[in-house]
């Protein structure tokens, strides 16, 4: 078996990497998002934001087929672990608010991270009405003769 730390037991700090802090009232969906899969492809874990493949393990007698059981169970676990890590990246780069709304029991990384989608795609059609509304209120300042700014 194969004694070598995948890569991402090594990230200590997720903020070192992600400084951003995603909340519903920013407006870094995007940027947060592609830090975030940036993050996942350089250590090798982008497949855990993508719906989760199953894996098969067959019933067998025979012993080179309790070999593959055995690193099918034991790349199960490796694909759990480092999931469960994901996640942590997930919650530990997110607003409190967004924790509280997303976190639910035996969730995997693919849930959050559709559910976080979900959430902020909603909050961007009304962010974007509501910036519309507050534009269309705006009103403008016609500079005159006494501001000083229109000459003579």
């Amino acid at each position: 078996m194969d004694s070598k730390l995948h890569p991402t037991v090594t990230v200590s700090n997720i903020k070192n990497v992600i400084p951003i802090t995603l909340d519903n009232e920013t407006g870094q969906c995007t940027s947060w998002s592609e830090l975030f899969k940036i993050h996942c492809r350089a250590y090798q874990v982008y497949d855990h934001l993508l719906p989760k493949t199953s894996f098969i393990a067959a019933s067998s007698s025979s012993e080179k087929q309790k070999d593959e059981e055995v690193a099918a169970l034991a790349a199960v676990d490796l694909w759990d672990r480092l999931d469960a890590i994901v996640l942590q990246w997930i919650y530990g780069t997110i607003s409190q608010d967004l924790i509280n709304t997303i976190l639910k029991p035996n969730a995997i990384a693919h849930e959050a991270w559709v559910t976080l989608e979900t959430l902020l795609q909603d909050n961007k059609s009304s962010r974007c009405i509501y910036l519309t509304q507050k534009l269309n209120n705006t009103r403008c300042h016609t500079p005159t003769k006494s501001d000083g700014n229109v000459g003579a």
